[in-house]
């Protein structure tokens, strides 16, 4: 894991620790600044109704899913399908998936 005072870059999972979606997985879809991003997980947060989220509010992990990352280079967005399978990707690689998801 980074360090909390890291900031977060496109593509990269983040975990929700304040707010109505706390305790929840997202990942980077923009950096507005320093100090906000847009999170999107393509289920209850799509990537056309993105979250606008103050990086505080965050914890940034150790994980960057290129596919996202590419995807968001070359056209400019993503898929809310691509971004459940990156959010799937990183729980099963960290065996953090709950009985029955």
């Amino acid at each position: 894991m980074k360090d909390p005072d890291s900031q977060p870059v496109i593509g990269q999972i983040v975990e929700v620790i304040r707010g109505r979606d706390r305790e929840r997985f997202c990942v980077v879809i923009s950096i507005i600044d320093h100090r906000f991003v847009y999170i999107a997980d393509g289920d209850s947060r799509k990537y056309d109704k993105a979250k606008k989220k103050n990086v505080q509010h965050l914890r940034v992990i150790d994980y960057v899913s290129d596919e996202v990352k590419n995807s968001i280079n070359e056209t400019g967005r993503v898929t809310n399908a691509k971004l459940r399978f990156a959010i799937q990707k990183f729980l099963e690689q960290y065996h953090l998936l709950k009985e029955g998801e």
